[in-house]
């Protein structure tokens, strides 16, 4: 257990990874650069994550169980239905996606490291600590959904 396990609440933490994100590509200046449809390349992918986010969320809401990321033991069930099939974690990968999505519109390469810094943040002080949570609460339940489905996409 770490004392960031479940302290930073992950909105919060995309938040940070856009404000690093957009200061990597202040301090490097000479990486940036354009392209024709940029703005449909970055509009893309954060369409898609704000649909994957709503999608999940109505699907803990059909659930009657709780979205707050930061209280794992107050889930009231296992959701398995909508994007939970595809991933154990939707809400983030919709995250992620909204985070390359602000990189594309930087239009700094160095700016996508941020993406990788979310996603290693998220895995193990979010992650990591919501898996050993509902895997106490909810057992063999929980364990055949760690086997059965992946844990990002």
């Amino acid at each position: 257990m770490s004392a960031l396990d479940h302290k930073v609440p992950p909105p919060v933490v995309g938040l940070a990874c856009v404000a690093l994100a957009w200061l990597v590509s202040w301090l490097t200046p000479s990486l940036n650069f354009s392209w024709p449809l940029q703005g449909i390349s970055a509009a893309l992918p954060a369409a898609l994550g704000v649909g994957v986010d709503l999608w999940a969320l109505a699907a803990f809401r059909s659930a009657r169980t709780t979205v707050n990321p930061l209280a794992p033991d107050r889930s009231s069930a296992v959701v398995r239905s909508g994007p939970f099939r595809f991933s154990r974690n939707p809400m983030y990968v919709g995250m992620a996606l909204l985070l390359l999505a602000w990189c594309l519109f930087l239009g700094n390469p160095l700016a996508v490291v941020v993406v990788v810094v979310f996603v290693g943040y998220i895995t193990r002080f979010q992650i990591v600590p919501e898996e050993r949570a509902l895997l106490a609460k909810f057992g063999e339940t929980y364990a055949n959904y760690l086997a059965e489905v992946r844990r990002w996409v």
